[in-house]
């Protein structure tokens, strides 16, 4: 008889094996995408459907997943390629690109590895567009190559089911040698322009420095000649009214007598005169000064002159105030005395007039009545008629 414990056993371990099966069979019939992500499935090794994100069923054994695409813009940096110039120099640039699968089925289907596919497209472009242009371009043409880059991919990948968002050079890294070229280039040229600066700034200062010395030399050439005016203008002033009060004064013989040896001390007044000469006019002038005591001058007929002058007949008006004269027997004593101490410093310095002093003749004169002129280094006030 057969053992009725070993058929339990066989069938708990169908039973096992059954509820196994079914647990499998449950595991692979649901499907769960998360967001942003396609699931290419495949129904007995062909393409049955794309999953997107969300719960799905299939069928056990008969479905497949083949691949999971991730939708998300993705970013890869590729290491540097060597890239030749036109002028045969050979640079070193690092890429950058920014894409999106936009089609799981042509992602998987159309391309076996399309990341790598957009690395070599990228290298073999980047070389036929730089090869073009030379250094300096390269350098300075940035944008243009990311666009020529960026046309030419999303024109290559667009089958694969991948948009190229962007293309960006990291980096352009000329030879060593290059770079020190470069660099003495550029502080050349720019100790260029700091000398062109400096220059300017030069010019522009010796410009404004000329313009305010012309403008400060024409303000004094104008002051100058304003001051020389009124200069002139006060001195014509004072010489009409010096003329009119003498005529309004009546300058008789007496005051231009007085006025004559009031001057004679000026003559000597210099230190530097070691000789100088009397005029033979003098005595005449003490003679018609002396004579001027006795009473109004007489002219050659006989008459007396009459020195005045009549009112208002001064060319400025008769707003001068009245004009003072210096008695003359005062005027007389105030000569003698100057006259008497121009001849004491005669005596002193040896000669005068180039003849030999004589105590005998009358201070203050010598023979021919030619009178000594005092040296007195502070000449007599004199009483001038005031305007």
């Amino acid at each position: 008889m057969d053992d009725p414990n070993g058929g339990q056993i066989a069938l708990f371990i169908v039973l096992g094996l059954v509820l196994l099966f079914v647990i499998i069979a449950l595991v692979r019939a649901v499907k769960i995408v998360p967001q942003a992500v396609s699931i290419i499935v495949e129904r007995l090794g062909r393409y049955s459907r794309t999953l997107d994100a969300g719960l799905h069923l299939l069928i056990p054994f008969v479905d497949r997943v083949r691949a999971g695409v991730d939708l998300r813009e993705q970013v890869v940096s590729f290491p540097p390629q060597p890239v030749i110039t036109s002028d045969n120099l050979v640079v070193s640039i690092d890429t950058v690109i920014y894409f999106q699968v936009t089609e799981p089925k042509s992602a998987v289907y159309e391309i076996a590895n399309y990341i790598q596919g957009i690395e070599q497209l990228t290298v073999t472009t980047l070389r036929n567009v730089v090869g073009s242009m030379d250094l300096e371009q390269t350098l300075t043409s940035r944008d243009q190559i990311n666009g020529q880059l960026r046309g030419v991919l999303d024109e290559a990948t667009g089958r694969w089911g991948v948009r190229v968002n962007r293309v960006e050079l990291k980096s352009i890294d000329p030879p060593d040698s290059i770079k020190g070229s470069m660099e003495q280039q550029m502080r050349a040229e720019r100790d260029r322009r700091a000398a062109i600066l400096t220059a300017e700034g030069f010019k522009q200062s010796q410009i404004l420095t000329a313009e305010g010395e012309k403008q400060a030399a024409i303000l004094r050439a104008e002051g100058g000649a304003q001051a020389a005016i009124l200069t002139a203008e006060g001195e014509a002033r004072a010489i009409l009214q010096v003329f009119d009060a003498v005529h309004r004064g009546d300058a008789d013989p007496k005051l231009l007598a007085y006025q004559y040896l009031q001057t004679l001390p000026k003559i000597a007044a210099s230190p530097s005169n070691k000789m100088w000469f009397l005029p033979s006019e003098l005595t005449s002038a003490l003679g018609a000064f002396a004579k001027g005591f006795g009473g109004p001058v007489s002219d050659d007929d006989g008459g007396v002159q009459d020195s005045g002058r009549a009112a208002g007949t001064s060319p400025l008006g008769d707003d001068l105030p009245p004009t003072t004269l210096t008695d003359p027997g005062e005027a007389l004593a105030e000569a003698r005395r100057e006259s008497a101490a121009a001849t004491a410093d005669a005596t002193s310095s040896g000669t005068l007039s180039g003849l030999p002093f004589d105590p005998s003749v009358e201070q203050g004169q010598r023979p021919g009545g030619a009178a000594v002129p005092p040296r007195s280094p502070e000449p007599p006030p004199q009483d001038a008629p005031t305007g």
